[in-house]
């Protein structure tokens, strides 16, 4: 086959274990024995398990039932979504420091297009190289990484050294990579597929590769010439970034319905927290809030204020956030959900280009010399420092390595 695939340069950057690896991150006392993340024992699935559960066979999508008698002495955990977006948001971050191509699988999988980075970043090895260090030293998590010049390549090269391996396939040695392969790996060989290959005998990707292309189109249709075309390496689809984020924010829904205001205040202080250093994960700023209540009843309402300027401080959401639930039936009627949306990233009115401050006055700042800042606000650098200082740490130990002094104390799922 003379046809190539464009020159790309593709990452396919994969967390090891991700839930389970999460759940060793937050209580070191798991580090070490099997880990089994799933759903309820009776009907349940397994969601991830860590590579010590792996041994004895236990992996994704098999009962729980199954794991429990495959892994007696497991550890089982029921899954934390909530938790492994937020340490998914701030891998993600990562990820978009190299390139603003990346494009998502899941929470735990991304495709990342480098080819305009290298410039700036260096070889895409070296690039890999550096978000694996960057995401282990600011998460303490492990991430496989396949270099290739296609998605499909890069896919099966990041499964190649798991966990925490590197696998790079230098251009032009694609087939001779995926030759030795099970013909299994290709995307879309299911079962179906595969005995039908094996009727051909065809085992291996490089059997695929070395019969006529019309021979595997009589019998597989045109899917067999797109699987031919996947045996010779060549995938010229390209990595698609996620759709353009509108809002963003979190929400919770309590056991039991809440009246006091104290309470309520505590709750909008931990959802704002949360919502925060998600948006800073992302490199975001919001200039509109929203309050989203529900109430007892079911009824839900909504509150919102649009600001002159974008932000991303805990503290000023959960003010804002606070007024817009002042005007609110909460605290006269009892509450099941509270949560807080950001919108309106783009376009801030007022914003001095090549500035993140806005002219208060209706003049632009001079050069050198600190905008003036409207009474009671706190220093914009100064908070810039603090909010990074806080997400290191909270990237590395999790949500209870630090929170606001009025939420010490409680334990949250």
């Amino acid at each position: 086959m003379k046809e190539e695939s464009p020159d790309r340069e593709i990452l396919h950057l994969d967390m090891d274990a991700f839930y389970a690896s999460v759940e060793v991150l937050d209580d070191t006392a798991l580090r070490g024995k099997p880990v089994i993340v799933g759903g309820g024992v009776k009907r349940g699935v397994v969601a991830a398990a860590s590579y010590e559960a792996r041994k004895f066979g236990v992996h994704s999508s098999i009962p729980m039932t199954k794991a429990m008698r495959l892994c007696p002495h497991g550890v089982f955990l029921p899954v934390r979504m909530e938790r492994y977006k937020e340490v998914s948001d701030r891998v993600f971050g990562i990820f978009r420091r190299y390139t603003p191509l990346v494009e998502p699988v899941s929470l735990d999988e991304a495709f990342l297009d480098v080819t305009a980075s290298v410039r700036l970043f260096g070889p895409p090895e070296e690039i890999a190289r550096k978000i694996r260090a960057e995401v282990r030293a600011e998460t303490g998590l492990t991430v496989s990484a396949g270099v290739a010049s296609s998605k499909l390549v890069a896919k099966i090269a990041s499964d190649m050294n798991k966990p925490d391996g590197l696998t790079v396939v230098p251009r032009g040695k694609e087939q001779e990579f995926l030759e030795p392969l099970q013909v299994g790996r290709l995307w879309g060989v299911g079962e179906t597929t595969r005995s039908a290959l094996a009727e051909m005998g065809v085992q291996k990707i490089g059997d695929l590769a070395g019969i006529p292309e019309e021979a595997v189109v009589r019998k597989l249709g045109k899917h067999g010439a797109h699987l031919h075309r996947l045996a010779h390496g060549i995938d010229d689809r390209e990595v698609e970034p996620e759709r353009e984020i509108k809002s963003m924010g979190r929400e919770e829904t309590f056991d039991e319905d809440l009246l006091e205001i104290l309470a309520l205040r505590r709750q909008l202080l931990d959802i704002a927290t949360r919502t925060a250093a998600r948006l800073r994960s992302h490199g975001l700023k919001g200039r509109t809030v929203t309050l989203k209540v529900k109430y007892s009843d079911f009824r839900l309402v909504t509150r919102e204020v649009t600001l002159p300027l974008g932000i991303d401080d805990g503290g000023e959401i959960f003010r804002q956030a606070l007024t817009l639930l002042e005007k609110t039936e909460a605290g006269k009627k009892s509450v099941r959900l509270l949560g807080i949306y950001l919108s309106h990233f783009g376009g801030e009115p007022g914003r001095d280009e090549g500035s993140g401050q806005i002219s208060l006055f209706g003049h632009r700042p001079q050069p050198g010399v600190p905008a003036p800042r409207a009474p009671g606000t706190r220093d914009p650098a100064r908070t810039a420092k603090l909010n990074e200082a806080v997400d290191r740490i909270r990237g590395k130990y999790g949500e209870k390595g630090i929170r606001p002094g009025t939420l010490a104390g409680e334990k949250k799922e």
